[in-house]
């Protein structure tokens, strides 16, 4: 046991729990995505979607828990671990160019992940810690896509989403031990097309339900 717990105070040991965390998330974000696109179909299949979901009961409660720890893990650690790198480096490089594999997606990420943590509690509270018992959760979302800022943030939030995704995808697969010069270019690609898609496909969602007022 006491080697586990010695691995994960190493910065090794923290780059691996940000990287099956953020592997975790990015599963995550593939099925809430799956889900959320029924939206398309209008309220009934979105409505029978979130119904399914609490049919599910205790499995849809730990999943719930396993997803607030997934959370605090991958963004603890990804704090501490900033902090450190911040400690070690206390001043910026005069030249800040993009090479050795840096992007936006690299550069930026402690900002992302904290700016989309806040979009997620001010998700949750718009859309999960709702009164539904008089209403459904297809005009819980059709009522807060009537407005323009509202939707302006989501979409923004997911353009935030994809610059983060598009570097912690292979970033994951590279902590792991995946850093093949044949592999990684697809699997970098991937990364790439799949932060593409969840951009697109979330941020389209408010702009269809606002125009279908």
């Amino acid at each position: 046991m006491n080697w586990l717990i010695h691995t994960f105070q190493s910065s090794i040991g923290k780059k691996l729990l940000m990287a099956l965390t953020g592997l975790g998330f990015i599963g995550f974000l593939a099925g809430h995505l799956a889900g959320n696109l029924t939206i398309y179909g209008g309220s009934d299949p979105f409505n029978a979607y979130a119904e399914h979901l609490h049919e599910l009961g205790p499995l849809l409660k730990a999943a719930e828990i396993g997803l607030l720890l997934t959370a605090l893990i991958h963004v603890a650690t990804g704090l501490i671990l900033f902090l450190q790198n911040l400690k070690a480096r206390p001043q910026r490089y005069r030249v800040n160019k993009s090479a050795g594999g840096r992007s936006l997606g690299s550069r930026t990420m402690p900002y992302t992940g904290m700016l989309i943590l806040g979009f997620v509690v001010f998700h949750l509270l718009n859309f999960h810690f709702v009164d539904k018992s008089t209403t459904t959760i297809f005009e819980v979302v059709r009522t807060a896509f009537q407005d323009p800022i509202y939707i302006a943030i989501y979409i923004a939030a997911m353009l935030i989403v994809a610059v983060h995704v598009s570097h912690g995808f292979w970033s994951a697969f590279q902590t792991l031990g995946m850093n093949h010069g044949k592999y990684m270019p697809i699997i970098s690609t991937a990364g790439l097309v799949f932060a593409i898609v969840v951009g697109i496909g979330f941020g389209c969602i408010p702009i269809f339900v606002g125009l279908s007022v």
